[in-house]
C-alpha cells in the first residue's frame, strides 16, 4: 500500500479514469504522484490558472502491488529512455498505446523535459540527441491509471487538503 497524491481545485473523493483527455502522457486516465510536493505545486499551478479557484491536495491510498497481483496490466518507465519517450511521443500524437495497460507508471514530460520532448516530437532533434539531454534529468513519478476497476477496487480516498500558501507556483 502506497500513498499517492493527486493537485487540483477540488476534492475528488470518487475518481474517474476515463475523465481526462486521450492525449496525456500516458494516455486517458486519472494521474496520482507519490510525490507530496509534486502534487501541491501542480494543485498550485492549475489554482493560478483559474480566477478564484482553490488549490486542494487529494491524499490516496493505493495498493497497486495487489492490483498487479491479481491480474491488472501494469507498464513501469524507470527513467527518461527510448522506450519512455517513444511511448510519450505516442500518446501526444494521439497513439493509443496506453490502451493496453490498466496502470502505467513512470516520469513526466514537464517543464524540465518538454522543450526536448516537443524538439524530439517536431523533428528538430533527433533521438539521439533528445535521449542525451534527458538522461541529464531524474523522473518525477506519475501514476496513471487507466481502468476504472482498479480505483474502485484498490485506491481508497483519505483525504483533501486545501493549500493556503501561494509557495511553489
Amino acid at each position: 500500500m502506497i500513498t499517492v497524491y493527486h493537485g487540483s481545485t477540488s476534492t475528488i473523493e470518487h475518481p474517474l479514469a476515463n475523465a481526462g483527455r486521450d492525449n496525456l502522457d500516458f494516455g486517458k486516465g486519472f494521474y496520482v504522484t507519490t510525490g507530496k510536493e509534486q502534487a501541491e505545486k501542480w494543485a498550485r499551478t492549475v489554482a493560478k490558472r483559474q480566477t478564484e479557484a482553490t488549490a486542494v491536495l487529494n491524499v490516496y491510498n493505493l495498493d497497486k502491488d495487489r492490483a498487479v497481483s491479481e491480474g491488472y496490466r501494469y507498464l513501469r518507465f524507470e527513467e527518461y529512455d527510448r522506450e519512455w519517450l517513444e511511448f510519450i511521443a505516442d500518446s501526444r500524437n494521439g497513439g493509443r498505446k496506453w490502451e493496453a495497460y490498466d496502470i502505467i507508471e513512470g516520469g513526466i514530460a514537464n517543464d524540465r523535459v518538454i522543450d526536448t520532448i516537443e524538439a524530439y516530437l517536431e523533428g528538430l532533434t533527433p533521438l539521439d540527441i533528445a535521449l542525451g539531454l534527458l538522461s541529464q534529468h531524474r523522473p518525477n513519478n506519475q501514476v496513471a491509471i487507466l481502468n476504472q476497476k482498479v480505483i474502485d477496487g484498490y485506491m481508497t480516498f483519505r483525504e483533501s487538503i486545501i493549500l493556503t500558501d501561494r509557495q511553489g507556483v
